[in-house]
C-alpha cells in the first residue's frame, strides 16, 4: 500500500442516516442491526468508512441533533453492545466508523438542563448560558435563532432566559465552564476507547460565545432581508455568537487527544462560512478537515 495513503483523505466515506438505512428488527425504524446486516454490501461498494448521523438517546425534536445522553445509544437504534459489535464487524471488513458529535447544545431533556433550570443556584446552572431579560422583558441581546425568532427563551421557574442558537429545545452549553469542557473532551475518549475511528463535529465553531454577549452588528444586505423576517439571525454579522478565539486552543486539545490514538480523524462542520473560514480551523494541530458549504 502507498505509505502516504490516509483513509480519511484518500478513501470513500459513506454517510448513513441510521433511521432510514436498514431495519434489522422489523419495527419500521432503521437501526444498528440493519447496518451490521449490510456491511458486506458496503464493503462491495468499496467504502472505506461509514459516518453515522446521531445515534444517541434523543427526543428527536431535531432528529437526533438534540442529544439527551452523550454516552449511550438510543434504544430505537440498539444498545452499546450492538454498537461495539458494529465497530468490530466493520473493522473486520476494513471499514472505519465515524460518529457525529453534537457538542454545541444538548436536548432540553438532558439531565444537565433538567437540573440547570430548577433554580439559579443549582450546581448545573452554569452548564448553560442564562441571563436576566432586560427591564422591559426583551432578550439580553439581539441574537437570533437560525430556526426562527430570538435566540433566547424565558424559563418561568427562575425568570431568566437561556440561549439557544437552534431550537428552543436545544439549549447551548457553556463551554467556558471547566466542568463542561472536561466532560466533552471525555466524550471523545469514551468513543475512541470503544474503537471509533473519527468524528464529524456539528457546528463546532459555535461552541464559544463572547463572554459579554454583546449585540451583533446588523448586516442589512438585500439578500438577507427576506430571511430576516423569520429571524434576526439572518440580518446580523455574526461577530460575537460564533468563531471566538478560544476555539483554537480547544481544537489543539481535541487534536492532541485524537493523535494519542492511531489513525483517528475529525472533520468540522464550519457554521456559516466558506473555504477561507474552514481552512482557518484545519492543520497539524487542529482539525484534519472542515466542511465548506459554499
Amino acid at each position: 500500500m502507498d505509505n502516504n495513503y490516509l483513509w480519511w483523505r484518500d478513501g470513500i466515506i459513506y454517510q448513513i442516516y441510521p433511521r432510514s438505512f436498514a431495519d434489522g428488527n422489523g419495527d419500521g425504524i432503521g437501526d444498528l442491526e440493519g447496518i451490521i446486516a449490510h456491511l458486506d454490501y458496503l464493503k462491495d461498494l468499496g467504502v472505506d468508512a461509514i459516518w453515522l448521523s446521531p445515534i444517541y438517546p434523543s427526543p428527536d425534536v431535531d432528529f437526533g441533533y438534540d442529544v439527551a445522553d452523550y454516552l449511550n445509544i438510543d434504544p430505537k437504534f440498539g444498545t452499546l453492545e450492538t454498537f461495539d459489535r458494529l465497530v468490530k464487524e466493520a473493522h473486520e471488513r476494513g471499514i472505519r466508523v465515524v460518529l457525529d458529535l453534537v457538542l454545541n447544545h444538548t436536548s432540553d431533556q438532558h439531565p444537565w438542563f433538567q437540573e440547570s433550570r430548577k433554580s439559579r443556584d443549582n450546581p448545573y446552572r452554569d452548564y448553560y448560558i442564562w441571563r436576566d431579560p432586560k427591564p422591559n422583558g426583551a432578550p439580553p441581546n439581539n441574537w437570533g435563532s437560525i430556526f426562527g425568532g430570538e435566540a433566547w427563551e424565558l424559563d418561568p421557574t427562575t425568570g431568566q432566559m437561556y440561549l439557544h442558537i437552534f431550537y428552543k429545545e436545544q439549549p447551548d452549553v457553556n463551554w467556558r465552564n471547566p466542568a463542561v469542557r472536561q466532560y466533552m473532551l471525555d466524550v471523545f475518549r469514551f468513543w475512541l476507547n470503544r474503537g471509533v475511528d473519527g468524528f464529524r463535529l456539528d457546528v463546532f465553531n459555535a461552541y464559544f460565545k463572547h463572554p459579554d454577549l454583546p449585540d451583533n452588528p446588523l448586516n442589512l444586505k438585500p439578500a438577507n432581508l427576506l430571511q430576516g423576517l423569520a429571524s434576526p439571525f439572518f440580518i446580523q454579522e455574526h461577530r460575537y455568537d460564533i468563531d471566538q478565539p478560544e476555539m483554537i486552543p480547544l481544537l489543539n486539545e481535541i487534536r492532541a487527544i485524537l493523535d494519542s490514538y492511531p489513525e483517528r480523524y475529525a472533520v468540522g462542520e464550519t457554521f456559516i462560512g466558506g473555504a477561507e473560514k474552514a481552512a482557518r480551523y484545519v492543520g497539524n494541530d487542529k482539525l484534519h478537515a472542515a466542511f465548506n458549504f459554499e
